[in-house]
């Protein structure tokens, strides 16, 4: 399977699975939001949080069971730089009222102006970093 494929593949799954959680379940997938909820104490919706976040770590090794290889990763960062920039990437979200899923995926979906600001918000500052980092080498 050739690698645009696989992204056809999964972006494929991402919108079905955003549009049954919010057909079946009246939930936006906001993945931060369920993860968020998964590590809470127990309550209505623990459960159902629980299971999404575990088929989000599933994922990988069912691609390794499907494909016979992990998925493709290439990283030129230092650890340290990905450290800071899961934690500013944390803070972000937090901010934000939500993530990249939530607000990307689920939200411009449903024409939502506070998510095409924030998806503005968050591809203006990959941007700029991506140019800053070219600067600085």
């Amino acid at each position: 399977m050739t690698a645009y494929l696989t992204a056809l593949a999964g972006g494929l799954l991402i919108g079905l699975s955003a549009t049954l959680l919010l057909v079946l379940n009246g939930r936006i997938a906001g993945i931060s939001g369920i993860v968020a909820g998964a590590l809470r104490r127990p309550g209505l919706l623990w459960l159902g949080n629980v299971c999404f976040a575990a088929g989000l770590f599933l994922g990988p090794p069912l691609y390794r069971l499907a494909f016979g290889a992990w998925p493709a990763l290439r990283l030129e960062a230092s650890p340290w730089l990905l450290v800071v920039a899961g934690l500013l990437v944390g803070f972000g979200t937090r901010l934000g009222a939500g993530c990249t899923s939530g607000h990307g995926v689920c939200g411009l979906a449903r024409l939502s102006p506070r998510s095409m600001v924030a998806v503005g918000t968050f591809l203006g500052t990959a941007v700029l970093t991506v140019f800053l980092q070219h600067l600085l080498g």
